[in-house]
């Protein structure tokens, strides 16, 4: 199972600067991590003020922050830092680049999601006070990952104290082989999708039974659609509060055409987004 032994973050000066280093360094010290915060862009004496005010507000954290200064284009520095600091975890808020107005979060973590050795949590609704973590969702297609995914899952589970989990199974419609015109085929599609749901929940199960969890609620949920947006359009309508996805593994010119899976869900961020490497 991942262990998180290092954290970094990114340090842009917009308006959730402040939330966004306290989730932080509550997330640094539920891990008993060490945090580095790396800020693209030019060191000033005024940025480092409200830097260190924020930080006198925040919890105290277990292990000194490392604070990092250095300009350049941000996805660039931030996986160079994530690799020459060998971090386990990366945290994405809001970023910015220097003297522009506009924040954004989506095309960064297209880029960084696609290089980064690391996995990434994408925050979106950061908040200064602790807001429990009620429910998380996690992919649990059928991938040589997904076990790790799983096992990353139960572990933030664990930490964020949250009793409750889904795996969601994406499933293709192209696997109904079914065309549904007359009562009689619509019996057979039923079939059919129990039997794939079966078979899914009996893949996840087998997972499962060699992972320590019994003090979470882990269900699982088998949807029809299209991966990615499936799951992140059921994690949205459930509220989940996390939501744990497998990272790319392609990252060629024909995924560029075809988006992968994650791409359907970094254009429109249902919640905050774990991606596990």
């Amino acid at each position: 199972m991942q262990k998180i032994h290092k954290i970094l973050i990114g340090v842009a000066f917009s308006p959730n600067l402040k939330p966004n280093l306290f989730e932080a360094i509550r997330i640094a010290n539920m891990f008993n991590a060490e945090l580095i915060g790396v800020h693209v862009g030019e060191k000033t004496a005024k940025k480092e003020a409200d830097l260190n005010q924020i930080l006198s507000e925040a919890d105290a954290l277990k292990k000194s922050l490392k604070t990092i200064w250095q300009e350049g284009e941000p996805v660039d520095v931030i996986l160079k830092t994530a690799t020459v600091e060998n971090v386990d975890l990366l945290i994405l808020g809001a970023l910015q680049k220097e003297n522009l107005l506009k924040y954004y979060v989506g095309s960064i973590a297209r880029k960084i999601t696609r290089k980064a050795s690391c996995s990434i949590l994408l925050l979106i609704k950061p908040s200064i006070e602790r807001n429990p973590c009620n429910h998380i969702v996690v992919n649990g297609l059928k991938d040589e990952k997904t076990e790790e995914t799983i096992k990353t899952s139960v572990l933030f589970a664990k930490h964020l104290l949250c009793k409750k989990m889904t795996i969601v199974e994406e499933i293709s419609q192209s696997e109904l082989h079914v065309k549904i015109n007359d009562d009689k085929s619509l019996r057979k599609a039923t079939i059919v999708k129990e039997r794939l749901k079966n078979r899914e929940d009996q893949r996840v199960n087998t997972i499962l039974k060699d992972i320590c969890c019994d003090d979470i609620s882990i269900k699982t949920q088998s949807i029809f659609g299209t991966r990615g947006y499936s799951i992140g359009h059921y994690a949205k309508v459930k509220r989940a509060d996390l939501l744990v996805m497998n990272a790319p593994t392609k990252v060629g010119i024909l995924d560029r055409i075809f988006p992968h899976d994650i791409e359907y869900i970094l254009s429109e961020i249902p919640t905050d987004v774990l991606i596990v490497k």
